[in-house]
């Protein structure tokens, strides 16, 4: 049986990490890229894990490469390329620089895999995915976002911080834009099934998703010379293995809403179903007029997000 090929853009932190989970899930094959100044970099990161899979028994082959012939028919590539924050630094200043960045790898994607589903991380997220979108011309359930897997992930960590419990017993959804617009959905937030509401007082809630708002800044501060890479990467490589196992896996991702939630043909975070084709389903949640205003706030900051992109790169 074929292994599918999943070809990560982009070796710094995340790049590597979200092939460091891919390989010890046993996903598929690895292509890890980077740009040709990066010269034998993303080639030494590949070896070096692929020396790790005697150890902890994983069965992938990985290749470094600056080359991307080798990414062809890709089953799904990742794009993880593009500058990163720095302190003091917003997702959104890095909008033009990596809007470029997304751009010129999108045109390889399109010519080398143009089957493939594409993950995309860069930031600022909901921005880099319609740009991935926009270069590609893809079908729009074939370019995805990452970024709801990960504000949900923070947003239980802190929550399983406050009670006292294992990450485990919580479920919790939170909708909208990559960052300080994110909304969290009470309604889908339990511990053992027990609403959120219950155990924890709303004052005190606002907090912990205050602090999830700001988890990527609040990482940017400790580190000084980086962002995060541990979290979004495994974030990435649960999408990852909900395709290329075409689980159907209800996560959050930045999904093209057009009819839906009346977004009107922009990215944002929904509930989806992801499989082997990408978002397969896009589910509708029932909101609450205090949620519903907040997705709104956030859908109209996507908007002013790609519409300042739109002016950046034409």
């Amino acid at each position: 049986m074929r292994r599918a090929k999943i070809s990560i853009i982009g070796a710094g932190n995340v790049g590597a990490t979200c092939a460091h989970w891919c390989a010890a899930e046993e996903l598929g094959d690895i292509v890890l890229l980077d740009i040709p100044q990066m010269e034998k970099m993303p080639a030494g990161k590949a070896l070096d894990l692929f020396q790790a899979s005697p150890i902890a028994g994983f069965t992938s082959n990985i290749i470094g490469t600056n080359d991307y012939a080798d990414t062809r028919e890709s089953d799904v590539v990742v794009i993880t390329a593009g500058i990163a924050r720095k302190p003091g630094m917003s997702r959104d200043d890095l909008l033009g620089t990596n809007a470029k960045i997304v751009g010129m790898v999108a045109e390889q994607v399109k010519a080398t895999s143009p089957d493939a589903v594409v993950i995309v991380v860069s930031n600022p997220l909901d921005a880099m995915v319609q740009r991935a979108l926009q270069v590609t011309g893809f079908k729009p359930n074939k370019v995805i976002g990452q970024a709801g897997v990960l504000d949900t992930a923070r947003y239980r960590a802190f929550l399983s911080l406050e009670l006292g419990v294992s990450v485990e017993d919580i479920s919790a959804m939170l909708l909208g834009g990559h960052g300080d617009t994110m909304v969290p959905i009470p309604s889908c937030t339990s511990v053992g099934g027990i609403p959120i509401t219950q155990l924890i007082k709303p004052e005190r809630l606002e907090e912990i998703v205050v602090r999830t708002r700001n988890g990527g800044a609040e990482i940017v501060s400790l580190l000084k010379t980086g962002s995060a890479y541990y979290a979004p990467a495994a974030a990435t490589a649960q999408m990852v293995e909900a395709v290329v196992r075409d689980q159907k896996r209800l996560l959050p991702c930045a999904a093209y809403c057009d009819k839906e939630y009346g977004v009107g043909g922009f990215y944002v975070g929904v509930p989806v179903i992801l499989g082997t084709n990408g978002v397969e389903k896009i589910i509708e949640l029932q909101l609450t007029d205090t949620e519903k205003a907040g997705f709104q706030k956030s859908v109209d900051a996507v908007k002013e997000l790609v519409k300042a992109m739109s002016a950046l790169v034409g």
